[in-house]
């Protein structure tokens, strides 16, 4: 049996909503907000009008929680009608009563260009001063502002400064773009030790990206002793999450056995999620998988569809592959022309082998009338090449 969202659910709702940073927001979290405010919508029936015409009444009245709530309630549609430009009024006739909830929203409103025209230096004023009274959610806004000279000169010291604050009080993504500070060594010194700390944090509250790249630095070696056992748990933790580089590097270890017992079938499986979220390199391991026929029967159309997908993007790995398979003639019919259209936009990303099979066409006029200059231009250009294994990694 079902039982109706009471007011008291629709609160705290309402309240879960509002601890959502919503002017620099990741794709999950906004996924989040967006099943938050549906949630909300649905709840708004079961409350009374009676409850909101009294916050109405408490608000004309200079009630800031009142009028707090208000401005969230016209802001999801919570017992009224959706109304950003009503939502912005409320908001503000409490942010100027100094309530910090409510400054923040205000900010969130203006950053996003909710009810108001789109205004990054409006948005830092009611960040600043929602921050100065130890808001988390407008800390973090606050760096990122400065993080990406977003409304204010680039500062990433400031940033530096707005992030920890909100970090010191668990927020996570501020935890997230601390690490990634350390880690580049932006605003900072370079230190691994440091990032790896602040990613941890991250990590451990459920944030995909700081499981990511807690991976790659046990994965690498960065900051900490390499551990590709510790990388694959991290990478699968963030891959459940629907992480796409996570998908495919937990694809990689289990293609390698690094961390986890070789499968293929499981490598497979993780690529594939990869692929079909757009990751170019993924697309290209499955278009190599069914080409060689690894835990799958052999088939070069389904080779060739995910090598087009990702040599589309500009892999030159793919885009090699095709070259061969027109060359052989594999999936498709023998084609030296379009052989040497797909080789070259490889080769020119640098790609030996494929300069090496480039200069040989032009050798034998295969694809192309015979040149021995241009035979001469990619040998030369393909002895010049370091050689190396591409990255396989993010």
């Amino acid at each position: 049996m079902q039982h109706k969202t009471t007011f008291r659910n629709a609160a705290v709702l309402l309240l879960a909503l509002a601890s959502v940073a919503a002017a620099q927001l990741s794709e999950t979290e906004q996924l989040r907000q967006r099943r938050l405010q549906e949630q909300l919508r649905r709840s708004g029936e079961e409350i009374p009008s009676s409850v909101i015409e009294q916050k109405r009444q408490d608000a004309e009245q200079g009630d800031a929680e009142a009028q707090y709530f208000l401005g969230l309630a016209y802001s999801v549609g919570l017992g009224v009608t959706q109304d950003h430009r009503e939502a912005i009024k409320w908001y503000l006739l409490a942010a100027q009563q100094e309530h910090a909830e409510a400054q923040y929203k205000l900010g969130s409103m203006y950053g996003q260009g909710q009810g108001v025209l789109q205004d990054d230096q409006e948005a830092i004023k009611w960040y600043r001063l929602a921050a100065e009274q130890g808001t988390a959610k407008a800390q973090l806004n606050l760096g990122v502002m400065y993080d990406k000279g977003k409304g204010v000169p680039q500062d990433y010291r400031e940033a530096l400064k707005w992030y920890r604050l909100a970090a010191d009080q668990g927020t996570a993504k501020a935890q997230l773009n601390l690490g990634v500070m350390y880690d580049t060594g932006e605003g900072v010194p370079q230190d691994y030790r440091e990032a790896l700390k602040w990613y941890r944090l991250a990590a451990e509250q459920g944030h995909a990206d700081a499981q990511f790249n807690l991976g790659v630095m046990y994965d690498t070696g960065e900051g900490v002793p390499q551990d590709y056992k510790e990388a694959a748990k991290w990478y699968r933790l963030a891959a459940d999450q629907e992480y796409a580089k996570a998908q495919f590097n937990l694809g990689a270890a289990y293609a390698k056995g690094e961390g986890v017992p070789q499968d293929y079938r499981e490598a497979l499986k993780w690529y594939r999620l990869a692929a079909d979220q757009g990751i170019a390199e993924a697309q290209f391991k499955l278009g190599v998988m069914y080409y060689n026929g690894i835990s799958v029967s052999q088939d070069y159309q389904e080779a060739l569809k995910w090598f087009r997908l990702a040599a589309n993007q500009g892999y030159a790995g793919a885009q090699s592959s095709i070259g061969v398979m027109y060359y052989k003639g594999e999936g498709v019919l023998q084609d030296y022309g379009k052989a040497l259209k797909w080789f070259r936009l490889a080769a020119e990303q640098g790609i030996a082998s494929t300069q090496a099979v480039l200069a040989a066409m032009y050798y034998d006029g295969k694809g192309v009338p015979q040149d021995y200059i241009q035979a001469h231009k990619w040998l030369n250009l393909a002895a010049s090449q370091a050689t190396g294994k591409d990255a396989e990694r993010y």
